[in-house]
Parts: structure tokens; sequence; C-alpha cells
């Protein structure tokens, strides 16, 4: 059949049946040696055959609908490699690759999707009005060199006006089907704050064919996001990301298993979404349960899920460490190094009194007024100290800094996370220094969430250090000296902790890990949420030899949804079957709160013997759970 024709069958055959896309093309390229230092747009020309089997691969899954492998060849992007003179033969090469593997597979009636990605650019706040301009010219010309495709997909568009440039820049190159998919933060909005519903909306408005949404946290926060997006009417297409990646031996793994993207891609039909693939992490057998999902279709009627939403913080990157090793530390000519139990209030606290921390993150905007409120509510209720996260899931917040110093002069005592992603060594060590000097002594250290699981994806991670070896340096200024041995003329007083995920998937590494964090200067161990009382007991019984204080992460479940994404794509989570059941039983709202609270206070109180304190991370700041969960614990 003609390009033509199938470029015309397309949208007909998206409202008579869903259609199935292929998956990740990314992950595919570096699970066969391909390393994120080559451009992978360029392979379409130095190794055509590679892109090809990988095609060829995911319509032998069932796919339907095969993406270009062009989805960086803009100008912006290609010029990183010195390829922005190449725009149009690496998005032809692109088409012409994709239309050669369907011609020589089995399913000649796919169609081929020119694949267009945003322009990389972390914001397009303060740009001129030649400056957009420029930017549509670039999405034009990438445009005009997928002619010969079907149809044309838009993907990860986090900004509403980049979208609108792209959008338009279709409309005036091309009149292929179009369809226009969008990436929403952790809050499910996009980067300037635009909800689902209007993003919808906008998108019907320029002139989409049909709307989606790509990438994400996995399917399940795809599916709620869609849920939001129906009232425009148009067809919907979902991408989801095979989960929240975490990094394993120098790779990103990506933890949703394809049977649950499958139960996720039979509810994302049963909501009314036409076209259903993959995003980054995902594979042929993901794609492949996907395309039974669309088979099963036909054989039963619609329904419709209920959902939830989960936060995570830690990371998992693995920089080489310049600071000084983990051998004991002299302390400076003439300084003190000040005991633990010196340093806070809070370090007095350990180990003679059950202590109890609750996170309060800072605003995305502003102001911090409601976070103060909070901290200051839960103190007056119990709790000894108020967590801060440092960019949690990296997104785009105020500094956490800011925040642990209007608790401080408020009276509230802040535990304040530090993370490796942002700063380079340097940029660390003013950066503590200066919490110091601001009156912080309580520091969480992490290697930190990669920005590609948060707002601005594009933007580059530092990683000069990760927390070990920032604990080192840490450690080192409270001995007086800086990270290259010199007297710093007085000490720091930080009290150190880290964290730990008792239910790592590869657990005799974490324990390798955490042992290293203490030797490196960790005093205080808090874990990532736990919700069986087996798992939290093994590590208990294996870090016990370290005499080292555990608080044990608390995190109450909000609905069955939330139970069950928390146990199918965060790293690091398990939860047991039957707390799944007995969430399944209420579903969501008041009644599963109250379970979610109820399945928290048993979880704390089958170890509260064995822990130095409890660190609660309630979740959508509901803060009253968390004073629910510790309500007669202390």
């Amino acid at each position: 059949m003609s390009a033509d024709k199938m470029a015309e069958r397309f949208l007909d055959a998206l409202r008579d049946h869903p259609l199935v896309a292929d998956g990740a093309m990314g992950t595919q390229l570096y699970e066969r040696g391909v390393l994120y230092t080559q451009n992978y747009e360029e392979i379409c020309v130095t190794r055509p055959e590679l892109i090809k089997s990988i095609h060829r691969d995911y319509l032998r899954a069932g796919a339907q609908v095969i993406e270009t492998n062009t989805f960086g060849a803009n100008r912006y992007r290609l010029a990183k490699f010195n390829l922005e003179k190449r725009v149009k033969e690496l998005n032809e090469a692109g088409v012409r690759v994709a239309r050669e593997a369907v011609a020589e597979s089995t399913a000649a009636s796919a169609w081929v999707a020119g694949n267009v990605g945003p322009t990389g650019l972390p914001t397009l706040k303060g740009l001129t009005g030649r400056d957009l301009a420029e930017i549509r010219s670039a999405f034009e010309e990438q445009v005009a060199g997928l002619a010969g495709a079907d149809l044309i997909t838009i993907e990860t568009m986090r900004s509403p006006e980049e979208m609108r440039l792209c959008i338009e820049a279709v409309r005036a190159t091309t009149d292929l089907p179009m369809v226009a998919m969008v990436s929403f933060d952790a809050f499910g909005t996009m980067a300037d704050g635009t909800t689902p519903e209007a993003m919808a909306d906008r998108l019907a408005q320029w002139g989409a064919d049909v709307i989606g949404v790509n990438c994400g946290d996995g399917p399940a926060g795809v599916f709620d996001t869609l849920e939001r997006m129906r009232g425009a009417g148009l067809p919907m297409a979902a991408m989801p990301n095979a989960g929240i990646p975490r990094r394993i031996e120098g790779r990103m793994l990506y933890m949703a298993n394809p049977e649950y993207f499958g139960v996720y891609a039979r509810r994302l039909i049963k909501l009314g979404v036409r076209l259903v693939g993959g995003c980054c992490g995902t594979t042929m057998d993901h794609i492949r349960r996907a395309a039974n999902a669309a088979r099963m279709h036909a054989h039963e009627g619609a329904a419709v899920s209920e959902g939830g939403s989960v936060r995570t913080t830690g990371g998992a990157q693995e920089p080489n460490d310049p600071t000084m090793s983990g051998a004991a530390i002299e302390p400076a000519p003439g300084a003190r190094v000040v005991p633990l139990a010196e340093r806070s209030p809070f370090a007095a606290k350990l180990g003679k009194q059950f202590v109890v921390s609750v996170e309060v993150n800072p605003p995305a905007g502003m102001d911090p007024g409601k976070a103060v409120a909070a901290a200051k509510h839960l103190l007056a209720n119990g709790v000894d100290v108020i967590n801060i996260a440092d960019g949690p899931r990296a997104s785009a917040r105020m500094g956490n800094l800011a925040l642990a110093v209007k608790l401080i002069r408020e009276g509230v005592e802040p535990l304040l996370h530090v993370c490796c992603r942002d700063r380079n060594t340097l940029g660390l060590v003013g950066h503590v220094m200066a919490a110091h000097e601001l009156g912080v002594r309580n520091l969480v250290i992490i290697t930190g969430d990669p920005p590609k699981m948060g707002d601005y994806p594009d933007c580059t991670a530092v990683y000069d250090l990760d927390s070990i070896g920032l604990l080192r340096l840490v450690r080192g200024l409270n001995h007086g000296r800086d990270p290259g041995g010199k007297a710093l003329g007085g000490v720091t007083e930080f009290v150190l902790a880290t964290g730990a995920e008792p239910a790592a998937m590869d657990y005799a590494r974490e324990i390798a890990r955490l042992k290293k964090k203490v030797e490196a200067g960790a005093e205080l161990v808090m874990t990532q949420p736990v919700y069986d009382p087996a798992v939290l007991t093994r590590f208990l019984d294996d870090v016990e030899p370290w005499g080292i204080p555990v608080m044990v992460g608390i995190l109450p479940l909000a609905s069955y949804r939330n139970a069950e994404f928390l146990h199918n794509e965060v790293p690091g989570m398990r939860v047991p079957d039957e707390v799944r059941e007995r969430m399944r039983k209420v579903g969501s709202g008041p009644l599963a709160r109250k379970e979610g609270v109820g399945i928290a206070r048993e979880m704390l109180l089958a170890v509260r013997h064995r822990v130095a304190g409890a660190y609660v991370m309630p979740p959508l700041e509901r803060w009253e759970m968390a004073l629910e969960v510790i309500d007669g614990v202390k």
C-alpha cells in the first residue's frame, strides 16, 4: 500500500480499534553496546542494519506503529555532536530505515511514524520573538525531512510553548496525521504548572489529531494523567516508561516488568486510549504484552480504575570519588571534634529516646508559608525534627536551605538533605559550610535522583561525588580539614545521616555500600519505606554489629493503586501481597487512607524496640497522616 494510503488509513484505523506502537529505541541501542556518548540518530546512517533489527523485533512483538529513530534529530540537539548541518539527511535516513524494516517483516501494513522530540533547551522563558521563530524553524526543518512517514509523533514535550511551536511547524509543513504527546512532572503539571485538563484543551485547539502522554514515572502515572485529559474529546495515546529508573552497576534499569506493563496497557485501552506503546526502558516483551491487551479488547467491555501517587528520594549514580579515603582523619592542629551528642538537640536524643522525623519539602513556587506552618504544627504534636529533601525527584523548586533557615528562625529543628547531583565538589563544600554558618547541624547525605526522572530531563547532572564521597568530605570538615586536608581554622558540627534500601533488589550490594557509608562517616541510617517486617528484621540483623542507630522509613499508603505503584514501579520498594490485598478491599478515599495508616502503625510497632526512631513521609502533603501513624508510639 502506498504511503499516502497508509497515512489516510491511520486515523480511520485508530477510531476503529486500538493500535500498538513500539517501545524504547535508546534502551535497545544501549543493550546492544552503543554508548550514550554517541549520537543515536546518526546510527541510522552509520549502522542502519542495527536500527532495522530493532524495528523488526518490535514488529514481531506486535507493534503496528514504528517510530523513526529521529527523536533528537533537530539542529539544537545535533549541534552537541557537530551534526546540525545534517538534519535533512538524518531524518530522511530514519524514515528510510523504518520503511525497509517494515517491508522486510511480516507486518508489511505497519505505519511509520516520524518521531520529533524537544530541542533540549532547558527553558524557553526569556527568549525573544526571534529566538522562538528559530525554534519553530528548526522543527519545520526536521519535519520536512520526515515527509516520507505515514504520521508524525511529537514526544516528551514538557513546555506548552515548545509544544505549540512544534505543532505549528508540523501543520505548516505537512498534512500528515499528528500525535502530540506531553510529559508531566511528579505533581501532575507541565513545567509551567499547566494541568492535564488545560493542556488537553490546548493540544486540541492547536490542531493535534491525537493527544497523549509519554515518558513519566510508569504506566500508573500515565493512566492517572490521561483520565484527566479525556474531556478534550480527541483520540488518546499512551507511551509510558517502564517505571522509575534505578542505576545498578553503572547502568540505568527500569523496574516495571512486562506483566505489570501489560495489565496497565489493558486498563489504558479500557479508559479509551487508542494508541498504546512504550517509552524509556520498555522492551519487546513489554510491547508483546501491550499487543495481547489490544487483542483482548475486542471481547471485553470498558472499565475504569482508580489511582494514587508516590514520592521517592535517593539515587544511584556512582562517579569516581576524588575526596579523602575512608581512613582515620586526624583533627587539624588545635581542632576539637565535637562529640555527636553535643552537635544538636536532635543528636542528643538519639539512643536516649524514640525520635520522629517527618518530611516537609520546599514549595515549587515562592511561598514557603504552608510548609513552615505544617512544620510548626508537627513539632507541637510530638515530632522531633523536620526532614527537608534536596530537589526531590529532580524537580525544580525552592532550595531546601532557605526553608531550613526559616524553620530555625521559628524554633523548628531541620534535618537537611544534601544531594550530589547539582553541585561540583567546590559547590558542595560551599553549600554545607554556608548551611553550618546559618545554623544547620543535621544533614542527610544522598547521591540524588538523575535529572531524567524530573521536570527537566535535559539538564546536566554533576555527580563529582556520590554519597560516600560527600560523607567523607563532611566528616573531614567536622575534623577541621577541607577536602585537600588543609586546616579550616575551625570545625563544623554536623550530624551525618545517610539512606538505605532494606528491600533493594541487589541487597548484597546495598549492604556493602551502606558499610562504606558508615566507614566514610555516617552516624545514622534512615531507610526507604518498608512494608514487610521480615525484610526490615533481616536488615536490622545485618547492620546491628555496626552499632549505628536506624530510623525506619514509613510512608502510609494512600490507596490500592498507590500500593500497586510502589510495589511494581519504585526501585527498592516491596509491598507484600497481603498488604496490597488489604488496600484492594478499601480502594481509595478516606477508608483507604485510614487503612494505610493502620498498616504503617503495625509496621512501626513491629520494630519499635529495635530502631532509634521513625522517618515518616506523608503522601501528598497529608501531614495529619504522619501524626496518626506516631500517635501513642513515642
